[in-house]
């Protein structure tokens, strides 16, 4: 049965470009989370926001339980100064993991005292004039990297009359750019395409007039970049939850640029086995692109959840990144089609009634195939 929903494509695209547009590195994300937080009231969702400002929405179904819980990110990659150094820039360690090879001249706005400051990330032998062969031979490390703010600053003295100090939040700019042909690139498309998946996906939701068979409680959570995101959101009534983020796409790797990648495991493990089936299932019955992938180098907000103590059901769909955690390229088709599927998924039958208990016996537990393929030739070992 088709139960996937038609995305507006405009929609999905004017909330990223939004998105994008709302400085968020983790630990400095609410502006981000009363944005969010307003458009989730105005599509008519109930809505709540944890003491730091994770979003729990609920869309209410034919009965509560099983609950499912689906997941997007609404923090990015960012920096911190560590240091004011003598000269008056500023030293730097990364929010989030990423190489200081990609914050290599980018332009930034740092959160002072004081208020915000226009800057550059440069590289300490910045100018070939000066230091020649040099600047090609430093190595690669955020070390190697200061923050030179666009005010008359060239010393310790003058950073401190300004009120710039240790630990001012640094926020990287995203320079969107969205192409006639579907691609769209920028920094933090993770996991902000993912957050204006998801809203798309409720608005498709909510302008069809559905219920869903069970409660359906969206998440936005707020420091996946930093390793604990869902750890403090999850509800004590999701039995599953399904997370939306980026897939890698690079040589060795299955995700595309187009259609969404289902994440089979990371470097946590494999996912639920009859979850992540479920999905899979989902897309061959409402014919919505796919394609699978495992990412080796990577985690999620599954991984801080099940980490947090819920017992869960996980799976992982993500649209495809070229240069994930850098300057990052996807294809408008990747996030169109996560959020189809979560249409889908959120509107489909209850096949796990059992989940609705924490705890209960063998009755109406799951099984996963043991029995030899079809064709297959068995051969004793013993």
């Amino acid at each position: 049965m088709t139960t996937r929903l038609e995305i507006d494509q405009d929609y999905l695209k004017n909330t990223l470009a939004h998105l994008l547009s709302i400085p968020s590195p983790s630990g400095y994300t609410d502006a981000a989370a009363r944005w969010v937080t307003e458009e989730l009231e105005r599509l008519g969702v109930e809505t709540e926001l944890t003491r730091r400002g994770a979003i729990r929405a609920r869309i209410p179904g034919e009965q509560d339980q099983p609950a499912r819980g689906i997941i997007a990110h609404i923090d990015t990659l960012g920096a911190i100064v560590r240091q004011v150094k003598d000269n008056g820039r500023l030293a730097l360690a990364p929010i989030g993991h990423w190489s200081s090879r990609f914050a290599e001249g980018a332009r930034a706005t740092i959160f002072s005292e004081a208020g915000s400051f226009r800057g550059t990330i440069l590289p300490l032998k910045a100018s070939g004039h000066v230091y020649a062969d040099e600047v090609d031979e430093q190595p690669v490390n955020w070390k190697q990297v200061e923050l030179r703010i666009d005010m008359p600053i060239y010393s310790r003295e003058d950073a401190e009359r300004a009120h710039l100090a240790v630990g001012d939040i640094v926020a990287i700019d995203p320079q969107p750019e969205f192409f006639d042909n579907g691609f769209i690139v920028s920094r933090h498309l993770d996991d902000k395409a993912g957050a204006a998946a998801l809203l798309a996906a409720i608005k498709a939701l909510k302008e069809s007039g559905q219920k869903p068979p069970v409660d359906t409680i969206f998440l936005f959570s707020i420091s996946e970049e930093v390793g604990v995101g869902a750890s403090s959101i999850v509800t004590h009534d999701i039995a599953s939850m399904v997370a939306i983020d980026n897939g890698a796409v690079a040589p060795g790797q299955g995700s595309k640029e187009t259609g969404v990648t289902i994440a089979m495991g990371d470097m946590t493990g494999p996912f639920d086995f009859h979850l992540t089936r479920k999905l899979i299932d989902l897309c061959r019955d409402n014919d919505i692109r796919f394609q699978r992938d495992h990412f080796e180098h990577y985690r999620s907000d599954n991984a801080s959840a099940v980490e947090g103590g819920a017992d869960i059901r996980t799976a992982l769909i993500t649209f495809g990144v070229d240069a994930s955690h850098g300057y990052e390229r996807t294809h408008i088709d990747a996030p169109v089609s996560v959020a189809q599927l979560v249409t889908a998924y959120a509107l489909s039958e209850i096949i796990i009634q059992r989940d609705a208990e924490e705890l209960g016996g063998l009755e109406g537990f799951t099984d996963q195939p043991t029995e030899a393929a079809r064709g297959s030739k068995g051969h004793r070992t013993d």
